[in-house]
């Protein structure tokens, strides 16, 4: 399992003097490639709105290119039209959602407000538990969850750069396919328990602010239980779903 995120400027500088140190001895050493991953690196944590906004509309491109998306049509992107119905703009983030037709019961959020579900997870649950989920992924937005994971992905991506340009024979080389990596990351992304818990609760709030039934949070939750365990690495960005209901569930009590 995956660790926590701990997002910290130091630790991308620290990381970034580790690689020089260690490439500074190899010969055909890309010094110009070194310096464009360090400076990508110390940026991660400073990274803008805009910016974030900029590469987030960058990455949710490349994936949606990579990915079936349902048609417009379709019985998925209609209905995901009508639950999402006065979601569109949420505590200051404008929205933009889609599906993929992907069998597994999962969902995500770029911190550009793009949120992708998973057509399995459309099929396996009721309205108002598809409602809870589209409500957490849209609480990791406004909470800063996604930002921070994306900032995290995206070091981790320059930090590939900063190797293969040490001239490295193990790190991966760069390719077209670096948003789509990025991407990647982001979707199997660890959330701490607390930051699930929070996204959790916001979504809790959310449904009981536009009068839905909350407490189909426990119902999905225990689907997800069901089908992947309570920690289930298919379903890693949101670990200890069993875990979850039960807080949920007294929260209703």
């Amino acid at each position: 399992m995956q660790k926590p995120f701990l997002v910290r400027k130091t630790s991308y500088v620290l990381g970034l003097a580790a690689t020089l140190a260690l490439s500074g001895c190899q010969s055909g050493a890309d010094l110009g490639g070194l310096m464009s991953a360090g400076s990508s690196l110390a940026g991660a944590a400073t990274m803008s709105d805009q910016q974030m906004q900029q590469l987030g509309d960058q990455t949710i491109a490349q994936l949606d290119s990579q990915n079936h998306l349902v048609a417009d049509d379709s019985q998925y992107a209609q209905r995901l039209a009508k639950l999402t119905q006065g979601w569109e703009t949420v505590d200051g983030h404008t929205l933009d959602y889609n599906v993929y037709r992907i069998e597994e019961m999962n969902a995500f959020a770029v911190p550009n407000g793009s949120i992708r579900l998973h057509s399995g997870l459309m099929d396996e649950m009721t309205d108002d538990e598809v409602r809870y989920v589209i409500a957490h992924e849209i609480g990791h937005v406004a909470l800063g969850h996604s930002k921070r994971a994306f900032q995290v992905a995206y070091a981790a991506s320059a930090a590939r750069e900063a190797a293969a340009a040490s001239g490295s024979t193990t790190a991966a080389a760069l390719s077209s396919s670096e948003l789509g990596d990025l991407g990647e990351k982001l979707i199997n992304a660890q959330f701490s328990q607390s930051q699930e818990s929070a996204a959790d609760d916001y979504a809790i709030e959310l449904m009981q602010r536009h009068d839905m039934n909350a407490e189909a949070s426990v119902a999905a939750l225990r689907k997800m239980e069901a089908k992947y365990g309570n920690n289930s690495s298919v379903f890693s960005s949101h670990p200890a779903a069993g875990d979850r209901a039960e807080r949920l569930e007294a929260s209703f009590q």
